[in-house]
């Protein structure tokens, strides 16, 4: 997808994307609850599993005061891995390497300064043999925020 088309569909869904060097990401006027929902359903309704679900926020809310930080990152925040068997096959016959990046991850947060804004994304994956897998991602999460 071009990088004209993302901010447009963001614009329409009332998301604003954010590219950084390796991250694709949007951040949206929604509950964490209601995005994290959203991003279960949309990938369960392609057929994929959720191989595990990451429990960023709480681990380091968790351990914060062990490793001696007395700053909250996130209120809420999620990793969800999973695979395609379709997708995963094309980009790792196309470059062997590819299975590098296999599973694949979707990330959900709010911070304490922004509790009604979510931020949702993922990993922009490298080189021309992994565009299926970052249209995927794009897709499954511009599926969950235009609700």
């Amino acid at each position: 997808m071009s990088n004209r088309i993302l901010p447009l569909i963001a614009a329409v869904f009332l998301a604003t994307p954010v590219v950084a060097q390796d991250i694709t990401s949007w951040v949206v006027n929604d509950s964490f609850d209601n995005v994290t929902f959203s991003v279960e359903s949309a990938i369960i309704d392609r057929g994929l599993t959720i191989d595990s679900t990451s429990y960023v926020g709480e681990m380091l809310e968790r351990t914060r005061v062990v490793v001696g930080s007395d700053i909250t990152l996130y209120s809420e925040a999620v990793v969800y891995s999973f695979c395609s068997a379709s997708v995963s096959r094309g980009v790792m016959e196309a470059d062997i390497m590819n299975i590098a990046f296999c599973p694949y991850g979707i990330f959900v947060f709010t911070t304490p300064e922004n509790p009604d804004q979510t931020t949702v994304g993922h990993r922009f994956m490298p080189g021309a043999s992994m565009a299926p897998v970052n249209e995927m991602l794009d897709a499954i999460i511009l599926e969950a925020i235009e609700g």
